[in-house]
Formats: C-alpha cells, sequence, structure tokens
C-alpha cells in the first residue's frame, strides 16, 4: 500500500525543477504527519537525481508500516519543545533548508495538548533556527486557521482573522501567528522566510485514531459499519490532497517571490456532502443529527482560500480530484486498519 505515496512521490518529483536542491541539507521536523511524511518520501525520490542530505525529525520511533517510505533518511526521535534536544542533535548553522512541519494537526489533538502546542510553533520555532546557515531557508507550516472568526469567500493572505486570545483553538490559532512573527523576525537577520497557511490537508500516510474530518469519517465506517456526525455537516471546507500540497510547498520554497502563500486544494464541500460520498463508497449506513448541539467548540463554519497569489506566479495546480482523493485515502485506511 505504500506504492501509492511512492507513486504519488514520482508523479511530484517530475513536476519541478528541483535542481537547486542538489548538495543541499534539508531537516524536516514532523516528518511522520501527514505533510511531514509525504515531503520525506518526494526527497527521497529526488535523491535518485540529486544529492540531497535529508534529516527526519519525530517525537517517537516511526511506524514500521511507513518506516520504507523514509529510505536512506537519517532518522532523529527527540522532543523539539527541548532545546537542549534541538541542540545536541545536528551541528549548529548546518542545514540549509528546514521545513517546520511538526505539531497537532488534529483539533483534539491540539485542544488536548495546549502547552505543548504552543512550545511548537514558538520555542522550537525559534530554537530551530540555530541549525540552519547563514541566509539558510526556514519553511513555516502555518495553517489557515488564522484566519478563523472570517466569513469570507476566498480569503487572501492579507485578510486578518477574527479571534481572541480565549478563543477555544486559541492555542493553535495564536501560536502559529506568533510563530509567523517569529519567522519575520528572523527574515531581517538575512534567512530566507516562507510561509505557507495550510488548509485541509488529506489523503494516504495518516495513522489510526486521526481525528481529522475524512479520516475520522472513513474510519467509522470501516471499524463501526455506520457513519455518525457529531452535528448537522453544514460546515464547508475545502480539502487538498496531501502531494499536491506539498507539491505547492515546494514551489514556494524553490521559487516563491513572496513570503507568505495560501495553500490548498479546489475541493469545496460541506462535511455533510463529504460524509454521503464516504457512506456511498464503503456502503455503510449515514446518521446526520439535525442541530449542531454536539459540534466541536470552535469549529470554523467555513474555510475557503484564494489561491491568487500562487496561481499569479506559478499557474493553476493540476489537482487531484475529490472522489479519486478519497479512494486513495480508504485504501490507505483499510491498510492500517487491517480490513483488506
Amino acid at each position: 500500500m505504500l506504492s501509492i505515496i511512492k507513486k504519488d512521490a514520482e508523479k511530484a518529483a517530475s513536476a519541478l525543477d528541483y535542481s537547486t536542491l542538489n548538495n543541499k541539507s534539508v531537516l524536516v521536523t514532523g516528518a511522520s504527519g501527514l505533510i511531514g511524511l509525504h515531503i520525506i518520501s518526494l526527497l527521497e525520490e529526488l535523491k535518485l537525481n540529486y544529492n540531497i542530505k535529508v534529516y527526519a525529525w519525530v517525537s517517537s520511533e516511526v511506524d514500521p508500516k511507513i518506516k520504507p517510505l523514509f529510505g536512506s533518511s537519517e532518522i532523529i526521535v527527540g522532543d523539539l519543545t527541548d532545546k537542549n534536544v534541538i541542540e545536541k542533535s545536528i551541528n549548529p548553522e548546518s542545514i540549509d533548508i528546514i521545513i517546520h512541519a511538526a505539531g497537532y494537526a488534529q483539533p483534539q489533538k491540539f485542544t488536548g495538548n495546549k502547552i505543548n502546542t504552543i512550545k511548537l510553533n514558538t520555542e522550537s520555532t525559534t530554537n530551530l533556527f540555530s541549525l540552519l546557515k547563514k541566509n539558510g531557508t526556514f519553511v513555516f507550516c502555518s495553517t489557515s486557521e488564522l484566519y478563523s472568526g472570517l466569513s469570507l469567500n476566498n480569503i487572501q493572505e492579507v485578510d486578518i482573522g477574527a479571534t481572541t486570545p480565549n478563543h477555544p483553538r486559541a492555542c493553535y490559532i495564536e501560536s502559529k501567528r506568533c510563530g509567523e512573527a517569529i519567522c519575520h523576525a528572523f527574515a531581517e537577520k538575512g534567512f530566507n522566510i516562507k510561509i505557507a497557511r495550510i488548509s485541509l490537508a488529506y489523503g494516504p500516510g495518516t495513522r489510526i485514531n486521526d481525528t481529522r474530518v475524512m479520516h475520522s469519517i472513513i474510519e467509522k465506517g470501516l471499524e463501526q459499519g455506520e457513519i455518525k456526525l457529531l452535528d448537522s455537516g453544514m460546515s464547508i471546507r475545502t480539502y487538498g490532497y496531501v502531494m499536491d500540497l506539498v507539491e505547492m510547498i515546494w514551489n514556494i520554497t524553490l521559487h516563491g517571490k513572496n513570503t507568505v502563500y495560501n495553500v490548498c486544494g479546489d475541493s469545496r464541500i460541506s462535511i455533510g456532502e463529504l460524509a454521503t460520498k464516504i457512506s456511498e463508497k464503503l456502503n455503510c449506513n449515514l446518521f446526520i443529527p439535525t442541530d449542531d448541539k454536539n459540534a466541536l467548540s470552535g469549529n470554523p463554519r467555513l474555510v475557503n482560500l484564494s489561491l491568487q497569489r500562487y496561481i499569479s506566479e506559478f499557474g493553476s495546480p493540476a489537482f487531484v480530484g475529490i472522489d479519486k482523493g478519497i479512494d486513495r485515502t480508504i485504501s490507505w485506511q483499510k491498510y492500517i486498519c487491517n480490513k483488506q
């Protein structure tokens, strides 16, 4: 089943000019997460043509089911919130590119680990710069949650969210905002900064009990034979197939003219419609409440970003369609849940 991710990596490897990565060292934090894993998989594919030294930072030992995707990458297991661990992991000022993808992207995880969520986006971000070469590139994986509180369509990078520090998801939103501010401060010291505000990545590569909406719905269908939503499913989301988003991140990193970019797909769909698609594909029953009394606190009603800045520089991405993406995700979920 790893072939799904490997084929995606092969395709992405031929889509862009990666020649500036030759003879470079790259550190990826959160390397076993959904975004990080696909970045590592792509880098392993690029090693066939370029001399790249890859460091993959993870918080715990890599699951044997995904470890083959790490190839010859040097795996570092450690707590990113501990400055001493960072200082002992890699020689200072030795890395050309750092992609900081570590963090809790699942709402139930970041609201359940608020202090660590804040540290990963702030303290860890600051401390990682000690590993970066002078004038090196730092890529901060931020979030579309910075726009929470807005009821706009086609939100642009200049728009500002309207939440407060006591918002139920403030630990994530405000620490990502602070992380961006830290990156801008280091830009003044000569570092090359890229910030990707990522919206709702999905696809193969998740672990069991992933609580992101799409993956949770699929797992419920596979394990319980039925899908029960928490609320009426009226919230709108714009989903992006994970390797499509990784390809965008690399385009921004290597060729982007701006600092901050929205990174998302084009599959705009309500959670109820998404659940209906998945229930039909799994041939299981679907139950959708008529009210929102059990909805997750602070859950945004609309997530719809503008890609105009990206498109104006690189043209419109060729996205994987939502149905094909769901099919690949279901195949992966069956693999990790031993349902094949």
